[in-house]
């Protein structure tokens, strides 16, 4: 098995006269180890991830992005892209290289007569939906209100929309995007049609997205929530929402969580969120809020902000975090019984086993219209092991991993990217399997626009003929 969650070790030795002339260049800060800010500036998300880069360039223009990747280059020095900073496995940051870190670039312009929206690479998606939502719009975003826009669109991303919308990528009009080189380039459907087809779920693997253009569309209250239900119920709930999640509507889309609740026993959770008539919302979960009797049924009204937040709540930053994750066709009997016997073991009360749905509009997309190719998957699985004390960590990988072999013979064999770690910690086939049929596409793409493998900190694509760089 690959080593995971490992360090990124390479570093080249920095040239005194090269650091200074990146830091004469940039409008932001340039930070080394021991400045102010510095520690500050080296934390993600996860607080499993410890990484010590020997520069963080905190970008506030696409100048200083191109200045950091020319630099980069220059110095054959690894790069990670910073976002939002919330990839689990802390493809944000490495050690002894340089981070550019767009989290300082924050601009949001919405056109609510085009329904159109072109924000910078450091947004978040509560930020991102409190400007669009200021004009009753939306696209579909993260479940997770502090979630970067960035690697979620690169990566496909999954949202309580895609039922209506599709995934975040299948949303994108344009990319701002500072390649290998130093170019900046507009990838959209006329310019750069083919870079622009492999940034809809190609990760970062073909530059620096520094600026993405959505499509926008009507979003008002949406009747939303969680219900909670006992775990003497388990399978029989899961089996209820199996069979109701067959019939659908687009308006739909859903969740399901096992975790553990506020009185420390496992529950099933399941999250709705209808996009529509209120009142034919209310007919259409009738079947779902009858599958037992519920411990909490919170599933009401509220504006699509609210929901965006729901889920932050339980799933706090600073904490330690190990996941796998994968898809699957259908929730069968035999996934329900390995489900809830994995469940029914957790080491830890705040670990979460996640359900989430595609949605129709994602699964009706053409496997190859996207470089996010797995549109035959109705949900994504996430195993998830979250913990507070750093010494555990053995104990509750342990039982993420135990859960992962169990659902093997089930899932579809391809991953989210989203949720993958390097090519040296995921190992090469799961790599490709992550990519699925397009995989091979991507490979010539990364020749074209990073032939050296400058951008390698990632689910990463090999250029055609290269090897390995870690």
């Amino acid at each position: 098995m690959a080593q995971e969650y490992q360090s990124s070790t390479r570093q080249a030795p920095l040239q005194v006269t090269a650091v200074q002339a990146l830091k004469a260049q940039l409008h932001g800060l340039l930070l080394r180890p021991g400045d102010e800010g510095y520690e500050i500036a080296r934390k993600v998300w996860n607080a499993m991830i410890d990484r010590k880069p020997a520069l963080i360039a905190r970008c506030v223009d696409v100048a200083d992005v191109r200045a950091a990747v020319t630099f980069a280059r220059s110095q054959d020095l690894l790069v990670a892209v910073r976002g939002g900073g919330h990839n689990l496995p802390g493809n944000a940051v490495c050690d002894g290289g340089l981070v550019i870190d767009l989290s300082q670039m924050k601009g949001i312009q919405v056109d609510p007569v085009q329904r159109t929206a072109r924000a910078e690479g450091g947004v978040l998606w509560g930020e991102f939906d409190h400007a669009t939502q200021a004009f009753g719009l939306a696209t579909t975003g993260g479940t997770v209100a502090d979630t970067g826009i960035a690697g979620l669109t690169l990566g496909g991303g999954l949202g309580w929309l895609g039922g209506q919308y599709g995934l975040t990528c299948d949303n994108l009009r344009a990319a701002e995007v500072v390649t290998a080189d130093g170019r900046v380039l507009t990838a959209s459907a006329t310019e750069h049609a083919d870079l622009f087809w492999g940034l809809r779920g190609g990760g970062g693997n073909f530059g620096v997205v520094t600026a993405f253009e959505y499509q926008l569309h009507p979003v008002g209250p949406v009747l939303a929530g969680l219900a909670l239900y006992p775990w003497a119920a388990a399978k029989t709930v899961l089996i209820g929402y199996r069979d109701f999640c067959r019939t659908l509507p687009d308006a739909l889309n859903t969740v399901c969580v096992l975790l553990t609740s506020p009185t420390g026993e496992p529950a099933v959770a399941l999250g709705v969120c209808y996009q529509g008539d209120l009142v034919a919302g209310e007919r259409v979960l009738r079947p779902l809020r009858t599958l037992g009797s519920a411990l909490v049924d919170q599933i009401r009204p509220m504006a699509y902000t609210d929901l965006q937040a729901l889920v932050g709540g339980m799933i706090l930053p600073g904490r330690q975090n190990y996941i796998k994750s994968s898809f699957l066709h259908e929730l069968s009997d035999p996934v329900i019984d390995a489900l809830v016997t994995h469940f029914a073991a957790v080491s830890s009360p705040l670990s979460v086993v996640v359900l989430q749905q595609l949605g129709n509009a994602a699964n009706r997309v053409p496997a190859e219209a996207t470089a996010f190719g797995h549109r035959d998957a109705r949900y994504e699985l996430l195993l998830q092991a979250i913990w507070l004390d750093q010494a555990e960590a053995e104990r509750h990988i342990g039982w993420t991993r135990a859960g992962w072999e169990a659902l093997q013979p089930f899932v579809t064999g391809g991953g989210y990217v989203n949720q993958m770690g390097t090519e040296a910690e995921e190992g090469t086939e799961r790599i490709k399997a992550a990519y699925g049929p397009n995989y091979t596409r991507l490979a010539g793409l990364k020749e074209i626009y990073d032939p050296t493998n400058l951008f390698r900190l990632n689910a990463n694509i090999r250029p055609t003929g290269s090897v390995l760089r870690i």
